[in-house]
């Protein structure tokens, strides 16, 4: 009998979720991952590696509460957002009773993880803007324990309407968690839906410290509730989440001078963004770029699977989006340093 016959049946169909490193690719302009393009600085403080870390470590969770305006109640620290989507499903969904309900095209890890456990997935597709079909989503609501909804959307970086979300919190009182990603958020804080906890005790925020931090080799992600949801994910993360560097790297992040550069670092990305949307929406290549929150964007080109592979071929390594549903041609490119955006742009009219 061969190993994968005796995994779980789920797991034997299960198509794994394809990230930038698992798709590889040989290049040295690497725009594929959504990642800040220069590595911060930090040098660790802590020796005591012989020790088992905080479960939580104080240093890290009041830090967050501090920049998210939050109690540290409030604050739950996991490795990456991508950990706390799986807490979630964990925490809230029966195996082979309940489901999922997600918003395609979106982030692919919402169904990965919901797969992996056993849980059923339900889609309600988004509107030709990229947001939320709400009369089809309360008709999709039976049987469904936890909604994900990521805002800014990647890969298509727009924001969901607030008045939608509201009206999402609304029609899944008592019924479903609402988990909205706001891994991008740094991009344009005032949407953020943290505001809204006092108001939706089922509202759930996934936080990372990847993106406009500048700390994806990290792995440190948060997730922002009420107490009574975050004392539910307690019971159920690991004991040792974060390692002691990690912790010891985050907490430094999250000091005010931390803040400071991480806020500079978000106005040089705008800025970058700012000039490629011009570059793109210029090349007679490009049908169009949508409008981005975060730190990439969406754009549709004619022939828009071989210009993928002629930059693929060429060590520009980006995004694409094909298969997405209703993003045919469609690639996404992360903003990059000021030399690699006028790289991908000379090599996109090259191609042209």
């Amino acid at each position: 009998m061969r190993i994968t016959q005796l995994s779980r049946k789920n797991i034997q169909a299960l198509t794994p979720y394809q990230s930038a490193r698992r798709l590889g690719g040989k290049g040295d302009v690497w725009l594929n991952a959504n990642e800040y393009p220069v590595a911060p600085n930090f040098s660790l403080t802590l020796n005591n590696f012989n020790r088992y870390p905080e479960a939580q470590p104080q240093a890290v969770i009041q830090g967050y509460a501090n920049y998210a305006g939050l109690s540290p109640e409030n604050v739950l620290v996991s490795r990456g957002g991508d950990e706390s989507i799986e807490l979630i499903i964990r925490a809230f969904c029966e195996p082979n009773q309940d489901a999922i309900l997600y918003c395609p095209p979106t982030y692919g890890m919402y169904s990965v993880s919901a797969e992996t456990c056993g849980i059923a997935c339900k889609t309600v597709p988004l509107t030709e803007d990229f947001q939320l079909n709400l009369t089809e989503i309360e008709k999709a609501l039976d049987g469904v324990k936890v909604v994900f909804v990521c805002s800014p959307n990647n890969p298509t970086g727009n924001l969901v309407n607030r008045e939608d979300l509201i009206a999402l919190l609304e029609m899944t009182k008592n019924r479903a968690i609402v988990v909205i990603d706001e891994a991008y958020i740094e991009f344009c804080p005032t949407a953020t839906m943290v505001t809204e906890l006092k108001n939706y005790p089922h509202l759930a925020i996934i936080r990372t410290l990847s993106k406009a931090f500048a700390l994806a080799g990290l792995r440190c992600g948060f997730t922002l509730a009420n107490a009574e949801l975050i004392a539910v994910l307690q019971k159920v993360i690991a004991p040792y989440p974060l390692p002691t560097p990690v912790a010891d790297i985050a907490a430094q992040a999250l000091t005010v001078e931390g803040l400071a550069v991480m806020k500079q670092r978000v106005e040089e990305v705008k800025a970058n963004r700012e000039w490629l949307v011009n570059e793109l929406t210029a090349s007679a290549l490009v049908e169009k770029v949508y409008p981005s929150e975060a730190n990439y964007l969406l754009f549709k080109a004619n022939n828009g699977q071989k210009l993928f592979q002629f930059l693929w071929d060429n060590g520009i390594i980006l995004r694409n989006q094909n298969s997405q549903l209703n993003l045919e041609n469609c690639i996404r490119i992360t903003v990059g340093t000021v030399e690699e955006n006028q790289r991908t742009m000379q090599a996109i009219n090259q191609f042209a």
